[in-house]
């Protein structure tokens, strides 16, 4: 196998298993904020089946691995976890807390992620701080694109509540998410920035645990 398609994979079954923990972040949040719809449905697992999104988690990702010219910039999206904002404990609240759930956990994986790879130093295994720093960047990656305000994005949550849009004008939006988010991961300065915060909360997070 293609050397280049063969660390495509590699990736491609990092971000499996980081998305699989963004969504396991949301649904338990969820039910610990009062609504149990996620937990019911099974979703309060870290069994990657129960998360895959036809499009973002298969087909996306795939095709940025195997079109030419694509690049090894793979990122994608799980299942939406569905949340009852009427069975949480203080919905406007709460309904913040499980959207920022996903983000969150894969900056504490990130975190995770480079504090393994310091380990990797101290066992003098190149191939683990190499595996780690890759999956550290990866996560971070899910981290600030998912905060993107484009639907199915949890960024485009936030914006909801704090827009106080209704749920009915935020579904007209959400038909055209795909589109929108396509569109613009053709845009230079949008992957910049993308990259940038990414890149740059990597680097900080390498200096801290000092990994070289």
């Amino acid at each position: 196998m293609d050397s280049t398609i063969a660390d495509g994979l590699i990736q491609y079954l990092m971000l499996v298993a980081l998305l699989t923990f963004h969504e396991f972040g949301h649904a338990w949040t969820a039910m610990k904020c009062g609504d149990d719809t996620a937990r019911l449905q099974g979703r309060v697992s870290l069994n990657p089946v129960v998360h895959i999104d036809p499009i973002g988690t298969v087909l996306l990702p795939l095709l940025m691995i195997f079109m030419p010219g694509a690049g090894r910039f793979l990122i994608g999206w799980a299942k939406p976890v569905p949340v009852n904002p009427y069975n949480l404990n203080k919905p406007k609240r709460d309904d913040i807390l499980v959207t920022m759930a996903g983000p969150a956990m894969n900056l504490i994986l990130a975190v995770g992620l480079v504090a393994l790879a310091r380990v990797g130093i101290l066992v003098n295994s190149g191939q683990m701080i190499d595996f780690c720093v890759q999956a550290a960047g990866l996560s971070l990656v899910l981290c600030f694109f998912n905060l993107i305000p484009v639907p199915p994005l949890d960024g485009s949550h936030v914006m909801r509540v704090v827009t106080g849009m209704s749920h009915e004008t935020y579904a007209n939006f959400a038909r055209f998410g795909f589109i929108i988010i396509i569109v613009l991961l053709q845009i230079p300065p949008v992957r910049a920035a993308l990259a940038f915060v990414t890149y740059g909360t990597l680097d900080v997070l390498l200096r801290i645990f000092g990994v070289v």
